[in-house]
């Protein structure tokens, strides 16, 4: 639909308005979808021509549009799934808008631009300033930064970069604003497939070419080779022209992953992560949109890019919690992808070795198809896995590694072989005590007890990450020399290795040990070769890594995750176990893991063990039906805050006893009570729980609910639709 000068169109902008406001087209006139600037009082804002306008007021104060941006408008299927997510999470249009347009620069006119990139040689002087940019050029693996970018990422003057030129150690090169990635080739040959691999892909492949929605479960065994087999329908969708976008949870996973897509299809795909350029994020944004970008490589966030014809989106450890976003936009990638494609008529496949719940419970209803596969790949088979029963083994105080596990560790290390020692703590110690009066130390800003992080010598709240000084003396008595850490970190379990297997290279990996995404991805390339004896991880280590000469995995503490309200604790436990344990043994040395318990008999531990993980599925989802809970009922968490607890539980108790739309539909409102973390940022944390019946339109009783809420002061409300944590 073509507006033609001066015509109205309804323009929805990325500000915090509950509607679209009215315009003039500019000269030449706007199509439906087009991107364009529009003033918003003194301001210039971006905004998307959402249909025509509505007239609705004086015609006389209605401005024109300034300008409509030199980018691909807004396709319909794209504002049809924007719609359906803004309704699914009960979100406000302009902050789904503000989802898809993340990047950066949308507005600027196609030129030359300066690029730099790392040069060869060492400049004649090493100062502080230039080893920054140098350093900042080589974490990033050889992507281009813009001078602005460059010398702000590394806190220096662009005259730093400028001298670094002149010495030939960075390149500055002119480009066009974006260029489109080169050619991925198809029909280039992958790996050797097995029998049940090929029969997967086939299937897969049969799936594209009937270019219809559909969803597929592909559940293999860690290591069966599943990455390889959903690359070969990744390959069926280039051939048909179609684009492809595969999901990865965390962005350590891409540097290993992107070299494989490289070894298939002869080129790199693009990158769309928080560890990419802003210059590489316009240029990928802008790529997709025309169709010169064939397969995107991203975090969650890249589902809302603007693809032309977007024909399949692989969901790769679709069970992991990182593909809930948990601020701003409350959305689950994995369900947001199925909703994309079924707009689009794209497949869906969702890879994991350990399915949720969700997944599982669909593909038995029939509602997704599902594909096993059932053996490792090549000569790699399944670690043998056993438990060390914590209750028989004689612990030092202040130890955490069993003798057992110790042993085995020490068998791996005269061999040459490297093992895992994996604990789901960040940090040296998750509590400091003072010994003197009790005292457990806590964040000044939340309810929370800050964490003590020895390399920084700092303690941490992991909340709101706020960090101080570890303090000699204790801030509630004052006495000195008496806080003491209570209970085992990454850090303190690090130091008890070292102290245990002296002469030994010990590997540490945490995500807040490492100060960017591509100093992660180079540790854990090097772990991968062979450079450590060692490995000491939290659940980072879990995702998807590949190390060949890993043959022994030891879970220091297997009752972490048992315990808790979370109704999702059974499955979390069952699916972390699984995959730190498929770790071990994926190349061709046969693999163990060491399971440390104090309930070996624990129903969860034994389904671990024994490897009946569809006996495991069948007991959760039936106590789960039991409950009535997801994936057999509808759930929504209501938080609400602000600086004074009193009016936040007011608010609360207003909306409890007005509970008549959610009884309406069958629903029940649970609360208000203090949220499990009450406060963080020094806000007061208050929670309501709906639970409704599985067919329920749980989604539209609750806008009916809080319509008549009007919020004082600084009080916030947020809705999260099928809620993934409950804190």
């Amino acid at each position: 639909m073509h507006f033609d000068q001066g015509e109205l169109v309804a323009v929805l902008t990325t500000q915090p308005l509950d509607r679209t406001l009215d315009y003039k087209a500019p000269e030449g006139g706007c199509f439906l979808g087009a991107f364009v600037e529009v003033p918003l009082g003194p301001r210039k804002v971006l905004g998307v021509v959402w249909g025509a306008g509505r007239g609705d007021f004086d015609r006389s104060k209605i401005r024109s549009v300034i300008r409509v941006l030199d980018v691909a408008p807004m396709r319909e299927e794209m504002r049809l799934f924007l719609q359906r997510a803004a309704d699914y999470t009960l979100t406000p249009m302009p902050a789904m808008l503000r989802l898809a347009t993340r990047a950066p620069g949308l507005g600027d006119p196609l030129s030359m631009r300066k690029i730099y990139r790392l040069g060869s040689g060492m400049p004649d002087r090493m100062t502080d300033a230039r080893a920054r940019v140098l350093e900042v050029l080589r974490d990033y693996g050889g992507l281009a930064f813009t001078l602005k970018e460059l010398a702000e990422m590394a806190g220096v003057t662009s005259s730093v970069v400028k001298g670094l030129v002149k010495q030939g150690t960075v390149r500055e090169e002119d480009s066009p604003r974006d260029l489109p990635y080169p050619h991925l080739d198809p029909d280039r040959p992958g790996k050797a497939l097995t029998p049940d691999q090929t029969a997967a892909a086939d299937t897969l492949r049969a799936a594209l070419r009937s270019g219809t929605y559909g969803t597929t479960l592909l559940k293999g065994v860690t290591g069966s080779g599943k990455t390889e087999v959903y690359l070969e329908a990744v390959a069926e969708a280039l051939r048909m022209g179609r684009q492809a976008l595969v999901l990865l949870p965390e962005i350590a996973l891409t540097a290993e992953f992107l070299t494989r897509v490289e070894e298939r299809f002869g080129a790199r795909p693009a990158e769309w992560h928080s560890g990419a350029t802003m210059t590489e994020r316009r240029r990928v944004w802008r790529m997709v949109g025309q169709g010169d970008a064939q397969m995107v490589v991203g975090a969650r966030s890249a589902l809302f890019l603007p693809f032309r014809d977007l024909g399949l989106i692989v969901v790769d450890e679709e069970h992991d919690t990182s593909y809930k976003q948990d601020d701003g936009v409350h959305y689950n990638a994995r369900d947001m992808a199925v909703l994309r494609a079924a707009i689009c008529g794209a497949r869906v496949i969702l890879a994991s070795a350990t399915p949720s719940l969700e997944s599982w419970a669909n593909a038995e209803a029939g509602k997704y198809d599902r594909l096993d596969l059932t053996s490792r790949f090549g000569a790699a088979v399944l670690p043998d896995m056993k438990t060390i029963d914590m209750r028989a083994e004689k612990m030092q105080p202040g130890t955490w590694i069993s003798p057992s596990l110790r042993q085995a560790v020490q068998a791996r290390i005269e061999k040459g072989e490297q093992s895992l020692l994996f604990i789901n703590r960040r940090g040296y110690a998750p509590v400091t005590l003072c010994r003197a009066c009790g005292e457990q130390i806590a964040c000044d800003h939340c309810d929370a007890r800050m964490v003590e992080h020895r390399f920084l010598k700092r303690l941490m709240c992991h909340q709101c990450g706020e960090t101080k000084p570890m303090p000699e003396a204790c801030p509630a008595c004052g006495v000195e020399g008496k806080l003491a850490p209570v209970g085992p970190g990454i850090e303190r379990l690090a130091e008890e290795a070292e102290a245990t297997f002296p002469d030994t290279r010990i590997a540490m990996l945490s995500s807040d040990l490492f100060g960017s995404a591509r100093a992660l991805k180079a540790k854990i390339e090097e772990i991968a070769e062979g450079d450590a004896d060692i490995v000491i991880g939290t659940q980072l280590v879990a995702k998807g890594h590949n190390f060949p000469n890993l043959t022994l995995v030891g879970v220091i503490d297997s009752d972490l995750g048992l315990h808790g309200s979370d109704l999702r604790a059974a499955e979390r436990t069952f699916q972390l176990m699984r995959q730190v344990a498929g770790r071990a043994g994926r190349a061709d040395k046969p693999g163990t893991a060491l399971l440390q318990t104090f309930q070996p008999e624990h129903p969860v531990i034994r389904a671990i063990l024994s490897g009946d993980e569809e006996g495991f599925w069948r007991a959760e989802a039936a106590g789960r039906q039991a409950a009535g809970v997801p994936p057999y009922g509808r759930m929504a968490g209501i938080v609400l805050s602000g600086p004074e607890v009193g009016p936040v539980f007011d608010v609360g108790n207003v909306l409890a006893r007005n509970d008549a739309p959610l009884r309406q539909i069958g629903a029940q409102v649970f609360g208000p009570a203090p949220a499990p973390i009450a406060r963080i940022r020094g806000r007061h944390r208050v929670r309501l729980l709906v639970k409704a019946p599985k067919g329920a339109p749980i989604q539209d009783a609750i806008a009916r609910w809080i319509a008549p809420l009007r919020l004082k002061g600084d009080i916030r409300l947020t809705v999260d639709i099928d809620p993934q944590s409950f804190y």
